[in-house]
């Protein structure tokens, strides 16, 4: 007769973060060895459909040993590629409920555009949005949409100072899983105001006691924190048994005979805490078997991650022969013998979704021309000898445009040379070549108003950080371009006093010199409005500013969609004046 009191509970965790709207395969380059031959194939790696089978794979196998399968997400779906640039959280919500994922964590990159995008996927999803620090209890009732109000959003509950949780039974037994998220998301996205994150530490340390006090000891953190501050936690809070993280995008696990890098073992223990992640990008899947005894502790625990195949690959068939074998047979051999590689197909639910709800409408809007330029439009981050960039103020000048259409009385806008990412050649411009390559960050566009007297200060703070002139810079992507605004920056001035001559140009196109004591409304990146990388001059606008839910390429590809010709206006007089003013 089987002894109830050392009855265990078995588990199986699925797990992937950091997918970044990655739908479709990666086209992957391995570097292998064999036989002494290096060979460097190209295979098809990821994407949501072969997730999807690979899941269904892994829950047919549990059922057949009696285990429950949790599978989970540990943040970060938006941003990434073109997909997320076009339709926004919409795809993810579609996509994440076809692969019947039971729990997602909030990341960082959810929040890039503010509140509101989260609120319209939240109504999308169907499977709980864990966000066990983000404090709601405050959130504006005059809110169009509210995160509040969603009974999908698992926050944090400002009586009991702790995460809500989702409860799941396995092997009948209860199970509680609640998520962290970074508690300085402020910092590093953009929040609403009324909704902060709470210290990390302090919410799991009351979480757990709360969640133990209802009897619950098996307990799994959903985590978007990072992986060392999972480790620490571990380090800090008892009683977690696993931590499912994200945000650092490692790839637990070795992966070094495949020219990919070799990372901790797959399931780091700390204390009786173990730690796991699956890499980034949808390229790969992480899952463990857990056995938990009575008392809550994990009694075994073993896993892997697994690089996600398929069954192409291709290589260079002029490569030296030195066996009797193909090179590609050889490769072919080495990878489907890789204990971390699963070769597996498609899935065809989820590929028909994804090919005809959007593969679709991105190859359309590949072909959507908006523009012509008729010769080449260079971008540089500094201006060189050859002058300034040709297209950071064409981006600045949209912000004025787009924020005006929609009712704001913008006078100027600013907007730091590393948000724009390329230059751009003569010939038809897509909407795919603004969202895609250009302006591929879904940073939201903000509006604010601020004394004339900080103008200066704003500029020169941007500029000295680009050119390390005086202070110990982050790079020359501050570099700040303008519309509607001009300066003479001279980099051998005394600090505070570089950005002299400036002037702002009124409703009726006159220049005129920027008066300090006079309120100016601007329009620069939310990026940008949070005061980093020699920006902090800003932080003296009036209030908080407000943040749109519109991006850079959002406004972009309004510019050009309205006034195409703008590509090709003649510039070279207009670039002499602010290359003079402005150098």
């Amino acid at each position: 007769m089987t002894d109830k009191n050392n009855k265990t509970t078995k588990l199986r965790i699925a797990h992937i973060n950091d997918t970044h709207s990655y739908f479709e395969p990666t086209s992957l380059q391995l570097t292998i060895e064999v036989n002494g031959e290096k060979l460097s194939p190209f295979v098809s790696a990821g994407g949501f459909a072969r997730i999807a089978t690979r899941v269904g794979q892994l829950r047919e196998e549990a059922q057949a040993q009696n285990k429950e399968l949790l599978f989970l997400h540990a943040g970060d779906c938006f941003q990434g590629t073109l997909y997320f640039s076009l339709f926004k959280g919409e795809a993810n919500a579609t996509l994440l409920n076809s692969l019947k994922i039971d729990a997602m964590a909030l990341g960082n990159h959810e929040l890039d555009m503010g509140n509101e995008p989260v609120a319209q996927f939240a109504q999308q999803i169907e499977f709980p949005l864990l966000a066990g620090n983000w404090d709601l209890s405050n959130e504006l009732k005059s809110k169009s949409i509210r995160l509040d109000d969603n009974p999908r959003v698992i926050a944090y509950n400002s009586t009991t100072k702790a995460a809500n949780w989702i409860e799941k039974s396995v092997d009948g037994d209860r199970v509680a899983i609640f998520s962290l998220a970074l508690d300085k998301m402020a910092d590093i996205s953009n929040p609403d105001i009324d909704t902060p994150f709470i210290n990390a530490i302090e919410t799991a340390t009351h979480t757990v006691e709360q969640i133990r006090a209802t009897g619950i000891n098996k307990i799994i953190l959903l985590s978007h924190m990072g992986y060392d501050a999972d480790l620490d936690l571990a380090n800090h809070v008892e009683g977690i048994s696993v931590i499912v993280g994200g945000h650092s995008h490692r790839l637990q696990g070795d992966f070094s005979s495949l020219g990919l890098v070799k990372d901790d073992d797959y399931g780091v223990k700390v204390h009786q805490t173990y730690v796991v992640q699956a890499g980034y990008h949808a390229l790969s899947l992480g899952h463990c078997d857990i056995e938990f005894n009575r008392d809550g502790s994990v009694a075994t625990f073993n896993g892997k991650n697994e690089l996600l195949l398929g069954r192409r690959l291709f290589i260079d068939a002029s490569m030296s022969q030195t066996h009797s074998e193909t090179p590609y047979q050889l490769a072919r051999n080495f990878i489907d013998n890789h204990p971390n590689v699963v070769v597996c197909k498609k899935d065809r639910a989820l590929q028909s979704i994804l090919e005809e709800k959007y593969i679709s409408r991105v190859r359309t809007l590949q072909k959507e021309i908006i523009a012509t330029a008729n010769q080449k439009l260079r971008h540089v981050r500094v201006p060189d000898q050859q002058g300034p960039s040709q297209l950071a103020p064409l981006v600045a000048e949209s912000f004025t445009y787009k924020m005006t259409q929609l009712g704001h009385q913008v006078d100027f806008a600013i907007h730091n040379a590393g948000g724009v990412r390329n230059s751009l050649n003569a010939g038809d411009v897509s909407v795919a070549d603004v969202a895609g390559k250009l302006l591929p960050f879904a940073v939201p566009i903000g509006v604010y108003k601020i004394k004339g007297e900080f103008l200066p200060l704003i500029i020169e703070g941007a500029i000295n950080n680009a050119l390390n002139n005086g202070v110990d810079g982050t790079g020359d992507g501050s570099y700040p371009y303008t519309n509607n605004l001009r300066f003479k920056y001279v980099y051998e001035a005394k600090a505070g006093n570089r950005v002299q001559e400036m002037e702002i140009r009124d409703a009726l196109g006159v220049w005129q010199p920027v008066e300090s004591n006079k309120i100016y409304t601007g329009t620069s990146s939310a990026y940008t409005m949070k005061g980093k990388e020699g920006y902090e001059a800003i932080l003296n606008m009036q209030g908080e500013g407000l943040i749109t839910t519109v991006s850079m390429a959002d406004c972009f590809i309004e510019l050009l969609s309205k006034m195409p010709g703008v590509l090709n206006r003649d510039q070279r007089s207009e670039q002499k004046r602010q290359w003079h003013k402005g150098c």
